[in-house]
């Protein structure tokens, strides 16, 4: 049960939350297609990885999950990418630029600070554009963002994985624009 009453209580995660305050749904909504779903150098299944990763080390599983949900949907990877996204993606093939860049939005997540000229370099080195540090940088900081807003107000989360395989595919091929 949320910490506010929603209009629907049904909705999980932020879905009750854009549900209850159309009039603030619509920029958040505006931002997550721009970041994720726009035009970038990084492909979406990348940008919903790195969406996925702060979540989880943000511990907000709706957004871990459901973001998670959507790569997996983007790059017709199974819901495993789930897990993998947890573990560091062990066994997700994925770019030492991705991997670079996933270390930037770690620092990002623990403190905007905490990126450095050599983070920044070291992803440069692995073959990362300016406008893919920032969108990672700015994918980082809006998730923080994001997964304040869903937990800070006790907005529930189904737990399986399975439960978001729907929700990330529409994410991926539909969008963000409504929910």
């Amino acid at each position: 049960m949320a910490h506010i009453k929603l209009k629907n209580e049904e909705l999980p995660g932020i879905v009750g939350l854009l549900n209850y305050r159309p009039e603030t749904a619509k920029p958040l909504l505006d931002l997550a297609e721009t970041l994720l779903r726009g035009p970038s150098e990084l492909n979406s299944g990348e940008r919903e990885i790195i969406a996925a990763s702060v979540s989880w080390w943000n511990q907000c599983h709706f957004c871990h999950t459901s973001h998670a949900a959507a790569a997996a949907a983007h790059l017709n990877s199974g819901l495993n990418l789930i897990d993998d996204i947890k573990a560091g993606l062990p066994n997700t093939p994925v770019s030492e630029k991705l991997r670079a860049l996933l270390h930037i939005a770690h620092q990002v997540q623990k403190g905007g600070e905490n990126v450095s000229e050599a983070d920044v370099a070291a992803a440069r080195e692995k073959g990362a554009v300016d406008s893919e540090i920032h969108d990672t940088v700015l994918i980082a900081a809006a998730f923080c963002m994001f997964n304040r807003y869903v937990d800070g107000l006790g907005t529930w989360a189904p737990e399986p994985n399975e439960a978001y395989k729907e929700m990330g595919e529409r994410m991926a091929f539909v969008g963000y624009g409504k929910y």
